[in-house]
């Protein structure tokens, strides 16, 4: 059974939503059975490399959001990452652009490291402060990661795996996905939002009942169609973050 999960480094309901699965799954009896393929989507592509601002300042300018609601949506989702374990500090998070950080994911996942360079990504831009943009930064992440200095060098001075981000973003399209983060299974379920473990756990059992070999004869060829779960958990589009 796979299971894609299109999500953003610099969305927190993602984070939340990466926990929350990933509680499910621990309980799921197939789980070693499961492949987890993180793709790749950007809540702001038109946003600089750098901004000059803080989080708050540029929620509300550039998305249009009163200071005072985006206070309270950073209260509300920061209480949300606490019940799952995360000590979100939305004062010290550096604003940047993901694009890059996107394609060292991919970078990672060449080396069999994808889901650990998404949780460092995750952790240091909500809980550390760290700039997900810079350079030095992700070449330190890379290097933890066991990256060698020529691979991550090319992140810098070539468009390597720039592709591969962008097909992500155009197959979310093409799935009808406007906001993250976002989990398909076995291209048959959509699931929207940072739902309860609950209703990941859920999922995977019907997922994987329907996936086994006994089929009724005469059933009708589901094809390549998500079906999104009529749940909607919170979640990250371009206009904003559910609050």
């Amino acid at each position: 059974m796979k299971i894609e999960i299109w999500s953003d480094v610099a969305c927190p309901w993602c984070y939340i939503g990466k926990r929350r699965f990933e509680t499910a799954l621990a309980a799921f009896p197939h789980r070693e059975s499961v492949e987890v393929q993180w793709r790749s989507y950007q809540l702001d592509p038109s946003l600089p490399e750098h901004y000059d601002g803080t989080e708050l300042d540029y929620l509300s300018t550039r998305k249009g959001m009163a200071p005072a609601q985006v206070a309270g949506m950073f209260a509300h989702v920061a209480e949300q990452a606490k019940g799952e374990g995360l000590n979100y500090r939305f004062d010290d998070v550096v604003v940047a652009n993901s694009f890059t950080a996107h394609r060292l994911i991919h970078l990672a996942a060449a080396h069999g490291r994808q889901d650990d360079a998404k949780e460092r990504l995750l952790s240091d831009h909500f809980e550390h402060g760290r700039d997900i943009g810079s350079r030095e930064y992700l070449t330190s992440l890379g290097t933890d990661l066991g990256i060698g200095t020529v691979e991550l060098d090319e992140l810098f001075t070539t468009d390597k795996y720039a592709d591969d981000v962008r097909l992500d973003f155009e197959e979310g399209r093409a799935l009808g996905i406007s906001g993250v983060p976002f989990f398909v299974i076995d291209r048959k379920f959509g699931l929207s939002g940072a739902q309860p473990a609950e209703t990941f756990a859920a999922a995977l059992e019907q997922a994987w009942q329907e996936s086994q070999p006994l089929v009724m004869v005469g059933a009708a060829d589901s094809g390549e169609a998500v079906s999104t779960s009529a749940a909607t958990g919170e979640a990250c589009g371009p206009d904003g973050c559910a609050s």
